[in-house]
């Protein structure tokens, strides 16, 4: 049954059909061919999936996201970014790593980075002796750090979908988010030392110190919300209202990049996406129950119980998986349909929930820059003028990167565990 449901749904998505809708049909058509279930059941279990306060923060952090894409926030942090590391070697593409890092912490979407920062940052090193491959590879990659990075929608969802603390997961993401910065700043130092790629640029306390300036009421935003978050002054639903009052503020009266006449248009584009992502939440909860129903995560348990109990071959056999499910899958639809059927089996061998949330949400967001669904990877296509063939060709090497930084998680879990439990979450 759970195996019907599966086929249906892809074979209804490569045909054309959205995501949710094919999600929902195969739902019906399961639960109507297989078993005598009333539909209403089923209604009322997705209903239930939506009546949760957690779930709150999704449509606000995205309103949020929004609220900066429209407010002129994004060249503040460029410039800013770019007085700290525009000197270094290869300095524009460690200005576009540290300004996707830093807006990651404030947009909590790899589309959103695309959008915000990604045309200002590419033009500028082509400008600065990068070739444009290149330029447009850095945007890529880093845009994955803003679904890694608390505010990050999808390790809320994420977190939200697995029973496990939405603070701990956030947190724990920023671990990962800054060693992957890091190791990309690193790369490409060498890789521009090697190319000569860039114009280096002069280092001054002066700019420093001014652009900080500027800067600083969009770099309270991050703060602000991970002081409240670790300190249990408020939850992360609560933290997500406060970023959408704080950036609808710094973007009216401080930046006045946005006007009142812009904030309808506003709000309805953050509906629009926000009734996306919740239709595929909601047709999801359904698909769990269906498989459920069937036994399927008893039985992928009892599948993958039999090749190892050893909780690192585990680790790097779901590597693999979710490598494959991210390139072929919408992330928030795979977190829906996935978490439910593999949390028993991780918890059953001893592996962190937490780090298993955040585990799945990095390497399912590798989908999002790689074909044949990747988003970002045609955001990008789409704001540079190249082709999908030439962009994929010159990620190759920072995806290299990357497999081998997860690689290291797998290998040492305590990495991102250990400054976990320092925190009381």
């Amino acid at each position: 049954m759970s195996i019907f449901l599966l086929i249906l749904f892809f074979i209804l998505m490569f045909i054309g059909i959205p995501i949710a809708t094919s999600l929902g049909i195969a739902v019906v058509g399961t639960i109507l061919i297989f078993t005598d279930v009333p539909i209403s059941i089923v209604i009322q279990s997705m209903y239930s999936s939506m009546n949760s306060f957690l779930m709150v923060a999704v449509p606000l952090f995205i309103l949020a996201g929004m609220i900066m894409d429209e407010g002129g926030i994004a060249e503040r942090i460029f410039d800013f970014s770019k007085s700290i590391v525009g000197w270094m070697t290869g300095g524009l593409g460690q200005v576009n790593i540290l300004a996707s890092l830093i807006f990651a912490g404030m947009a909590g979407s790899s589309v959103a980075d695309i959008a915000s920062t990604g045309r200002l940052t590419t033009n500028a090193m082509t400008r600065n002796n990068y070739p444009l491959s290149y330029a447009a590879a850095v945007t890529l990659i880093t845009s994955v750090l803003a679904t890694i990075v608390p505010p990050s929608i999808l390790m809320i969802v994420a977190a939200s979908t697995a029973g496990v603390s939405i603070g701990a997961a956030l947190v724990g993401g920023l671990i990962p988010g800054v060693i992957i910065a890091v190791v990309y700043m690193i790369y490409n130092y060498f890789y521009c030392k090697k190319h000569n790629y860039g114009i280096k640029q002069k280092f001054e306390w002066k700019t420093l110190g001014r652009e900080f300036v500027r800067a600083f009421p969009a770099l309270l935003a991050p703060v602000i919300l991970l002081l409240g978050i670790l300190s249990g002054y408020f939850t992360p639903t609560e933290a997500a209202g406060i970023c959408v009052l704080y950036m609808l503020f710094i973007a009216l009266f401080v930046y006045k990049g946005l006007t009142f006449k812009k904030l309808p248009n506003i709000f309805f584009k953050t509906a629009s996406l926000t009734g996306t992502i919740l239709f595929i939440a909601v047709t999801a909860k359904a698909a769990g129950w269906v498989f459920e129903y069937d036994g399927l995560p008893a039985r992928v348990a009892q599948f993958i119980g039999g090749v190892s109990d050893s909780p690192l071959v585990i680790m790097l056999m779901l590597f693999v998986f979710l490598i494959i499910v991210g390139m072929f899958m919408d992330a928030t639809a795979a977190v829906f349909i996935l978490v439910p059927i593999l949390m028993p089996t991780v918890v059953t061998v001893g592996i962190d929930p937490v780090f298993f949330v955040i585990f799945l949400v990095v390497l399912l967001s590798i989908g999002l820059v790689t074909p044949p669904i990747g988003v970002c990877l045609y955001a990008t296509c789409n704001i540079t003028g190249l082709k999908i063939e030439e962009l994929s060709k010159a990620t190759l090497p920072w995806l290299a990167v990357t497999f081998a930084i997860l690689l290291a998680f797998v290998f040492f879990p305590q990495i991102i565990t250990i400054p976990i439990g320092w925190f009381d979450l």
